[in-house]
């Protein structure tokens, strides 16, 4: 299958490549480009070969040149060590009419030149330029989260495949997590026996019922696993291709699917009762440290990612284990953290390799060689760099692709949030950072999370062409931003992916953001003094105090900065607006938004009142209505409508989901 699609990506990008195209159509965009007249041929007949390089300009992108080689060919390939190159995978091209010479100083230089050449190769040939090139990062990465839904580790190497393309070169994979363990620990046969098993084939019918766990063959089991032979099978497809796999073992958090096949290793010893590992227990040291020994014997990567994210540790401070691990080490439950992944910081460095955590891992007892990814805020990369640890920036609100990437109501469901392409490729990493700090960035990264990702089919959905942004900051840097051209270059490689079999969201035919949020919103209440009778969160505060009636509505997501967050008890949305003066009113409405996955939910109790006083309130509307869970992401205008004179006008909201927010961007009065 792979080999298929190989063939089936260098025939597309010939179809797609114009024979007499002056603009740049490369992705991602070299550092330096510049196009000549003619074309060398794409055939590897009739051409000598000349490899001044020796073994490290050989790989199976090369090999066809070398095995056709004639020595008395007419036109020349030549393969020549680059002096003094400014990054290990640097590359040079000087194509003419009857020479490709191709400069790179290591096996992976080599590599990326030749992923360009394949995106020069046209019909009728392969166009004549120089190319002077090298990465912006070194780390530029995919995250592919196969524990909530498993996926076929043919899929996972046709993905190697594109992401070989577009000089990606980590593949991040996210073995282990609640929904189901993925990888033969051949110590402990419960992790794949049960372990990696569900009665229910979506995450979000598994996470429904009550998140349990059935045997390897009873009837209905989803899942499945990899073996450990299919595993190294797949680090030598990846190396071969110039990438790097990254296993992650979750610890001590994510890891109800590990308490539950060998529930000795939880504080409580009862399955379905944890999430988190004991970290006083010395098993929990004895089985992690066994797991990776056999992790670092599949995976060579020197880096092994440990989790370390969202740990719960909710029975930390009432295990006798944990508090008398806590009392030895002087410390409370967020050391007793720091300390378990501290000491296999150690382990790992120990056997040759380094810890990569979250950026919950952040202490400042860890190895200088960790390597810290950071999905919150950027001052979790000023705290990690401020400890001399390595950065790669992997932020929520620009690399998680999934988040829906266009109007929710016209996409398959997904966690919520909006992120199209264009905000992908608007990101500057480290941007708020002092440069010296942005300087020191070791790479970029983007995470595809799928819990809402059942089919490999919609996993290329939600990547493409987003993950082509994430290549193109990662190897290019972008420092200047041009999306209208880009997006040319993303719509062409959109149709070169399609015709090898990829599928990819529609980026043509894009609906773009919600249309209420591109023009104002006209209304008696714009401007007006708003007394808030409970305050927003100061997490989610919008504009302040003026969101409300600022004429400005929100867009699909939250966290654009338009959507006021309100969450607490009883009514936690409760605003009063003063008018200035009695007035007529026929109408107020706001708008609401349900993001399941993010907690945030539709009013279960919708009030208004007015008042002429602000002090008695008369009231002359209120609706109520459930918590509808099937309902993932959702927009909803709750309004009243008559005839009313007053000054003051009171709406309020609620909802009693323990924990629950709500969010609005506008209360129009009309």
């Amino acid at each position: 299958m792979t080999n298929k699609f190989v063939k089936l990506f260098f025939l597309a990008t010939c179809s797609m490549m114009a024979l007499t195209s002056n603009a740049q159509s490369l992705l991602p965009k070299p550092q330096s480009f510049v196009k000549a007249k003619g074309f060398f041929p794409s055939a590897p007949g009739n051409v000598k070969v000349e490899n001044l390089a020796g073994d490290v300009a050989e790989n199976i992108y090369s090999k066809p040149w070398l095995k056709a080689a004639k020595n008395d060919g007419r036109r020349v390939v030549r393969f020549a060590r680059m002096a003094n190159p400014s990054s290990p995978e640097a590359y040079r091209l000087h194509i003419t009419s009857d020479t490709l010479l191709v400069s790179a100083a290591t096996a992976d230089g080599f590599r990326y030149a030749w992923q360009t050449i394949g995106q020069l190769t046209t019909k009728g040939g392969i166009i004549c330029c120089d190319v002077d090139d090298a990465p912006a990062y070194k780390w530029r990465s995919l995250m592919l989260d196969v524990s909530r839904h498993f996926q076929p580790i043919e899929f996972i190497k046709k993905q190697v495949d594109v992401m070989s393309k577009y000089k990606f070169n980590r593949l991040h994979i996210h073995l282990t997590d609640a929904a189901g363990w993925r990888i033969e620990i051949k110590r402990y046969p419960w992790l794949t026996k049960l372990a990696a098993w569900r009665p229910e084939r979506t995450w979000k019918e598994w996470s429904k019922n009550g998140a349990r766990y059935i045997e390897e063959g009873s009837e209905g089991a989803y899942g499945g696993y990899y073996t450990q032979d299919q595993l190294r099978d797949l680090v030598a497809y990846a190396a071969e291709r110039g990438i790097t796999i990254v296993p992650e073992i979750e610890m001590p958090g994510h890891s109800a699917e590990v308490m539950t096949a060998y529930p000795e290793l939880s504080c409580t010893h009862e399955p379905y009762k944890q999430m988190d590992f004991c970290a006083g227990s010395v098993a929990t040291y004895d089985f992690l440290e066994n797991v990776l020994k056999e992790v670092m014997d599949i995976f060579p990567s020197k880096y092994i990612h440990v989790g370390g994210d969202e740990a719960d540790k909710a029975s930390w401070p009432t295990c006798p284990l944990c508090q008398r691990k806590m009392k030895e080490l002087g410390t409370d439950k967020e050391g007793l953290q720091a300390s378990l992944i501290a000491h296999f910081g150690r382990f790992l460095n120990e056997h040759g390799r380094q810890l990569v955590g979250w950026d919950e891992v952040i202490a400042g007892n860890l190895a200088k060689n960790t390597t810290v990814m950071v999905w919150r805020g950027t001052e979790k990369a000023h705290e990690a760099i401020e400890h001399g640890y390595d950065v790669v920036l992997s932020p929520g609100a620009y690399c998680y692709l999934d988040s829906y990437q266009d109007a929710p109501n016209t996409q398959p469901e997904a966690i919520g949030g909006y992120l199209p392409l264009e905000k992908v490729y608007g990101y500057v990493p480290g941007e708020d950072l002092p440069e010296a700090e942005r300087n020191m960035i070791t790479g970029v990264q983007a995470n595809l999370w799928t819990e809402y990702i059942p089919t490999p089919e919609h996993v290329e959905y939600m990547l493409y062409p987003r993950a082509l942004a994430i290549a193109e900051i990662g190897w290019n840097g972008t420092k200047k931003k041009d999306y209208p051209e880009f997006k040319q270059r993303a719509l062409q490689q959109i149709e070169v992916l399609r015709k090898a079999g990829v599928n990819t969201f529609d980026l043509k035919h894009e609906k773009g953001e919600r249309p209420e949020s591109l023009k104002p919103t006209a209304h008696k209440a714009r401007g007006c003094k708003v007394i808030f009778n409970k305050k927003y969160s100061p997490k989610y505060p919008a504009a302040g105090d003026q969101t409300l009636v600022d004429g400005v509505r929100g867009g699909w997501t939250y966290g654009d900065k338009k959507w006021q967050g309100f969450i607490g008890k009883d009514y936690c949305l409760d605003v009063t607006l003063d008018l200035g003066a009695k007035t007529k009113i026929s109408s107020v409405s706001a708008d609401f938004m349900q993001s399941y996955g993010a907690w945030v939910f539709f009013p279960e109790e919708f009030k208004v009142s007015v008042s002429d006083d602000g002090k008695t309130f008369t009231e002359v509307y209120t609706t109520s209505s459930k918590v509808d869970h099937d309902i993932q992401s959702g927009f909803r205008t709750l309004s009243w409508k008559g005839s009313k004179n007053a000054r003051y006008v009171r709406v309020q909201g609620k909802t009693t989901m323990d924990g629950g927010w709500l969010f609005t961007d506008e209360i129009v009065v009309k």
